[in-house]
């Protein structure tokens, strides 16, 4: 598994918490490029991530300001260090980008060997797009959708956020996900929905301190969750994680293997990696600074290894954000919100994934 950060946005949203920098009034990304094949040329996989689904996962920041033929210099990098993109490969791309750059933009996309589109579509209500700083109406992302799917991709996840308004947000989505069905001509394969979160700092934050938006309570924001899930479900989606839902054998490959604890490598300012030495669990993380990234001829990391202990307790949190939960053996003691499953496993029913943190945080 391998995620590559790309770090530039052309704005900010309000409620995003990830690592982003402006893309430069002149669009110019060659610097970061390179920088970025440097990192890549120095890869090489070990047989703990070679023995891992071979998948590729290009997130943000926002992906699709960059363009076929850096994408292309990357995924070379990629390939050369001897990583077989086998699986899935996944490309996170904003509506107004691909209505920007148009069918050819998508078609360059699918020829380069993207598999899974993941777009950010967030809301149906153009009002709230713009309360969150999206760049992109309605409109433009079904203008998006149907381009997709006219040049051959065949698996699209698409984002919403439920706990930004009061009312039916289920109904919202519906209704998005049927006029996406008409202008596509099917359904989104996956669909992730996210609950909105205050970040410290965040231009979000700054407007509710303001009065000019307020948050749902948590109680509004349980019946949003629940309603969301009683309406995939009879759309015929499952339910395999917290936050996402997929039509039988779409779920994402690569995110999947996150949740089952598989060794990965993130490259980019600010992207994370897990992986063995030898024995020993490890995690590092790049520095989340584009200027420290583009100087250093190789970028700042920091790392931990993993106790026994911790790796115990990661394997229970991650797992039990799943419809196919854990092995008993990682828990001593019973704990009676948890429920069997297939394989002697035990899971958190659907109907308590709403608090399933403060669950998780309970167990010892």
């Amino acid at each position: 598994m391998v995620y590559i950060h790309i770090p530039y946005c052309r704005t900010h949203c309000t409620y995003c918490a990830f690592y982003s920098e402006l893309l430069p009034r002149s669009g110019n990304s060659d610097a970061f490029v390179d920088a970025l094949c440097r990192e890549l040329a120095s890869f090489k996989p070990s047989p703990a991530l070679l023995n891992a689904p071979h998948t590729l996962y290009i997130g943000g920041g926002t992906p699709s300001l960059l363009s076929p033929v850096a994408l292309e210099r990357i995924v070379g990098e990629v390939v050369k260090a001897g990583w077989q993109i086998e699986g899935e490969f996944t490309l996170e791309v904003n509506p107004d980008d691909i209505v920007r750059g148009g069918e050819a933009y998508a078609a360059a996309l699918k020829a380069l060997g993207v598999s899974r589109i993941s777009m950010g579509i967030q809301s149906g209500d153009d009002a709230q797009l713009r309360l969150m700083g999206r760049r992109h109406n309605f409109a433009e992302a079904l203008d998006a959708y149907r381009m997709l799917r006219r040049v051959g991709f065949d698996n699209i996840s698409v984002d919403f956020i439920f706990g930004f308004a009061e009312g039916l947000v289920e109904d919202d989505i519906r209704a998005s996900l049927m006029k996406l069905d008409s202008a596509g001509g099917s359904l989104p394969e996956h669909i992730s929905c996210y609950q909105l979160s205050v970040e410290p700092g965040s231009a979000l934050e700054k407007m509710r301190e303001r009065g000019l938006w307020e948050m749902p309570s948590d109680e509004m924001c349980c019946s949003q969750y629940s309603g969301i899930c009683s309406m995939l479900a009879a759309l015929g989606y499952e339910h395999y994680e917290i936050s996402n839902w997929a039509r039988p054998g779409r779920r994402s490959l690569h995110n999947s293997s996150y949740w089952t604890h598989q060794p990965y490598m993130g490259f980019g300012p600010g992207a994370h990696s897990f992986v063995w030495d030898g024995q020993v669990p490890c995690r590092y993380w790049n520095e989340p600074s584009l200027h420290s990234y583009l100087t250093r001829p190789v970028p700042e990391r920091s790392g931990e290894r993993l106790s026994p202990e911790q790796l115990r307790l990661e394997r229970i949190m991650l797992g039990l954000r799943t419809c196919d939960g854990i092995d008993a053996s990682l828990i001593d003691g019973e704990y009676s919100f948890l429920e069997p499953c297939s394989g002697g496993r035990l899971r958190i029913p659907e109907s308590e994934w709403f608090i399933s943190d403060s669950l998780i945080a309970g167990i010892d």
